[in-house]
């Protein structure tokens, strides 16, 4: 880490343990929205931090947000999801979006807002070209109608990217994206879900009906909705392996501080559990590593698919093999609500921004494709 990200890093670091770890198990037992939390980080602009600077934004890079993701997923996950998919809908429009859409969007988030990215339906989860949201042009706008489900930040988001069908009849390809304000007429808001875990994440059903919005919203062109989709996941899915990274370290610094008090002091507990407390921190440094190595190939411009797939994947996985063998160490200790978090958080790391089954068909193809051809020398360019 530079100079500069380590004392981002520290920051982050300071603000968790005093804003965040005081309050989260009050907000898990609650169920509620942690709202207090936006305000809280307002002076610090940390809501913005993927916003580029010259929009008013942070401009953090790749692998700085990650090390705040990390810190935020130390001291909460719920939490830690709330700012990774405000940053996932962010990345939709800067990835398609105009300068204006770009400025518009980001705005609220320079005021600790948050947005929210609405791909999934009742009947379109993994398959998003099963959706029944429509698009329909008229005049200059376009009429969204349909259902959007566990969309995260939904009922406390500011703006919205939400994806219909503008040709339904070419499934996938016939998806496309748009910016949707917050107290459109038509925009109806269903009850937030009673989650197993990340349980002060606000998450919501909510319903389209005759929502209209000026064409000036329609990121990249009709169509392109599921291609935004998929370049907007790639480019998110190591903020998870992040949050999921700062769990399962928790989850092992919660256990080591339990194993500390029950031993006595200059004590150590027998080799067995000291190898499986040594397996934890490799399959967790591992992890850590497997992400930063992604968010440095998207700071260098080289493709990383494959890679954002490996580190979300591992990272959730080493979230909930760290967080089982915390528990059975630890045994009955563990069996707390507070203690028991770290696990109902971790499953669900599994299962959103694309279940750990699609990440590894997405490994899959990519191990199986054709092997590219070596890109020619400079005497072979020569000749």
């Amino acid at each position: 880490m530079t100079p500069e990200q380590q004392a981002i890093r520290q920051a982050a670091k300071e603000f968790v343990a005093k804003k965040i770890i005081p309050h989260a198990a009050e907000y898990d037992k609650s169920g509620e929205f942690h709202a207090y939390l936006l305000e809280a980080a307002k002076p610090s602009g940390i809501f913005a931090m993927a916003v580029p600077q010259e929009y008013g934004g942070l401009g953090y890079g790749p692998l700085t947000q990650a090390l705040v993701l990390e810190e935020w997923g130390y001291g909460c996950a719920a939490m830690g999801t709330t700012l990774s998919a405000s940053i996932l809908s962010m990345e939709a429009v800067l990835t398609a979006g105009n300068d204006d859409q770009k400025r518009r969007f980001c705005k609220p988030m320079l005021s600790a807002g948050i947005g929210a990215f609405a791909l999934t339906e009742p009947a379109a989860g993994s398959d998003a070209g099963a959706g029944v949201a429509t698009a329909v042009k008229s005049g200059g706008e376009y009429i969204l109608n349909g259902p959007k489900c566990w969309i995260t930040n939904g009922g406390e988001a500011a703006v919205y990217v939400v994806f219909a069908a503008t040709d339904p009849a070419q499934g996938a390809k016939g998806l496309s994206a748009f910016i949707v304000e917050r107290g459109l007429p038509g925009f109806i808001m269903g009850d937030r879900e009673e989650k197993l875990g990340l349980r002060s994440s606000n998450t919501v059903f909510f319903f389209l009906k005759d929502v209209r919005v000026p064409v000036a919203n329609l990121l990249g062109k009709e169509g392109e909705g599921m291609k935004i989709a998929m370049e907007t996941l790639d480019l998110a899915r190591p903020s998870i392996g992040a949050l999921a990274v700062g769990l399962a370290q928790r989850c092992l610094d919660e256990c080591v501080k339990h194993l500390r008090k029950r031993y006595p002091a200059k004590s150590y507990p027998g080799e067995t559990l000291q190898f499986d407390l040594a397996d934890m921190q490799i399959a967790i440094e591992g992890a850590r590593q497997a992400q930063h190595h992604t968010m440095s190939l998207r700071e260098a411009g080289k493709p990383f698919s494959m890679e954002s797939a490996i580190a979300k994947t591992l990272g959730t996985a080493v979230a909930m093999s760290v967080t089982s063998q915390a528990m059975r160490l630890m045994g009955s200790h563990a069996y707390t609500s507070e203690f028991g978090k770290f696990m109902r958080d971790a499953k669900v790391m599994q299962i959103y921004e694309g279940t750990n089954q699609i990440q590894r068909l997405v490994i899959a193809r990519s191990v199986l494709a054709p092997p590219k051809a070596p890109a020619p020398t400079m005497k072979a360019a020569a000749e």
